[in-house]
């Protein structure tokens, strides 16, 4: 029986033995706050891997020191870091999975010491830090580091970049009007708010000619902020630069009531692939095999990204396909347990 979840995707040059993407979760488990992989990484991710994922895309990776959410997550903005970067690659592509690695900066919601950075001097809530407005020089250094962060990924061997645009963090923050007060060529207008992704866009393209993602959040929950029509239009322009694929969750850049229920970012995925004419992913509360596969099947979206689900359990693929009646082929060392 034909089950879409499991047939190959091909995205550019990398086909992907499934449409099960885990999709990047913050371990914050960098604990000698120095941006390296640990024991943990290698055995978190790997462990996915054999688990069956097609892709894995690793957890925010940082671009900048100041870009961290918390001093524990990982960074990209050394070459100290390749080495423990190209040794988690190999353990993953060893299992069958392809790999990839969200390139991160925190902006206004990173828990640092000194001052955090954002294009408005405002903070996200009562509790947390007022950030710096950035310069015009910061913007364009931050803009550099994203594409030093891509340079390096292609030396540590991945195979897709995503771009975290989402979830409040400092891309999402230019995008938004609830967060971004410039008055500049950065603020504004929807094209000159868009203009500190185009750049990063840009400039990644310029060192990375693999498989291109984009993380939004396609949704701000908020009268007065962005919605699902206005991210069909950066779509429109992120494919007219590049991309390959949008990511679509939805939320985080404001506090906000979001109405939280089964595939509930779907419908931003599917109006996105069809008005904005570009593959995307979808993500958000989809747990069973049953729920992805209508998801496919309906052409809703193209590739079904887990996070919580894969955290419980390791071999969700195997679990769907057992929900599915469909035969999936385990690890040589595991058949005898399959």
């Amino acid at each position: 029986m034909n089950r879409k979840l499991f047939q190959p995707h091909t995205i550019k040059n990398v086909e992907l033995k499934n449409r099960i993407v885990m999709a990047p979760m913050c371990m914050y488990s960098s604990h000698n706050e120095d941006g390296k992989i640990e024991n943990w990484h290698r055995t978190h991710y790997t462990s996915r891997a054999v688990g069956g994922a097609g892709l894995i895309i690793q957890e925010a990776t940082a671009v900048t020191p100041q870009g961290r959410i918390s001093p524990q997550d990982l960074g990209i903005w050394s070459d100290d870091h390749l080495e423990g970067l190209t040794e988690l690659v190999s353990l993953m592509k060893e299992q069958g999975a392809k790999t990839g690695i969200q390139l991160a900066h925190a902006g206004r919601k990173a828990v640092l010491e000194g001052d955090i950075l954002a294009p408005s001097a405002i903070a996200f809530n009562d509790d947390m830090k007022t950030p710096v407005a950035m310069t015009t020089e910061q913007i364009k250094e931050t803009v550099t580091a994203f594409k030093n962060g891509a340079e390096r990924a292609k030396k540590a061997g991945f195979d897709v970049i995503e771009i975290h645009g989402a979830h409040g963090y400092l891309v999402n923050e230019f995008l938004s009007p609830l967060s971004n007060r410039r008055e500049d060529e950065y603020g504004g207008s929807a094209e000159n708010r868009y203009r500190f992704l185009k750049e990063i866009i840009d400039g990644v393209k310029t060192v990375w000619d693999g498989p291109l993602f984009v993380r939004v959040s396609a949704k701000d929950y908020h009268e007065e902020g962005l919605d699902v029509d206005d991210y069909v239009v950066f779509s429109k322009w992120m494919k007219e630069q590049g991309v390959d694929l949008i990511d679509v969750s939805s939320g985080a850049v404001v506090p906000a009531r979001i109405p939280v229920f089964p595939g509930y970012q779907v419908k931003p995925a599917e109006r996105i692939k069809h008005e904005a004419d570009i593959d995307t992913g979808a993500v958000g509360l989809i747990t069973s095999g049953l729920q992805a596969e209508e998801i496919l099947q309906n052409e809703r979206a193209d590739l079904i990204l887990l996070g919580r689900e894969l955290l419980r359990d390791p071999y969700w693929p195997r679990t769907a396909a057992k929900e599915l009646g469909y035969e999936i082929t385990p690890p040589v060392q595991y058949e005898r347990g399959w």
